[in-house]
C-alpha cells in the first residue's frame, strides 16, 4: 500500500478548503476561505514535479479577485 504524501496531504486540504468555501452564506467569508484553499492549491502546484503552471496560475488569478473584491471594492 503506497503511504499519502505531503504534497498529496496538501491537495486535499485545498480541494476541502475551497470545497468548504462555497458552505458559505456570506459572501465576504466564502472569499475568505476560498483565498485559503487557492493559496493551499498554490502551493499544491509548485510541490508537483514537475510543477503544473494551471493549478498554479488558475488558484493565483482566483486569490487575486477574491482579494480585490475583500480589499478594494469594500468602499
Amino acid at each position: 500500500m503506497e503511504l499519502i504524501t505531503v504534497t498529496d496531504w496538501v491537495g486535499y486540504a485545498a480541494m476541502a478548503t475551497v470545497l468548504i468555501s462555497f458552505l458559505m452564506k456570506k459572501v465576504n467569508n466564502l472569499r475568505m476561505v476560498n483565498s485559503v484553499g487557492c493559496l493551499l492549491f498554490v502551493i499544491y502546484g509548485f510541490m508537483l514535479n514537475p510543477l503544473s503552471y494551471p493549478i498554479i496560475i488558475t488558484n493565483t488569478a482566483i486569490f487575486l479577485i477574491n482579494i480585490y473584491y475583500l480589499v478594494l471594492k469594500k468602499r
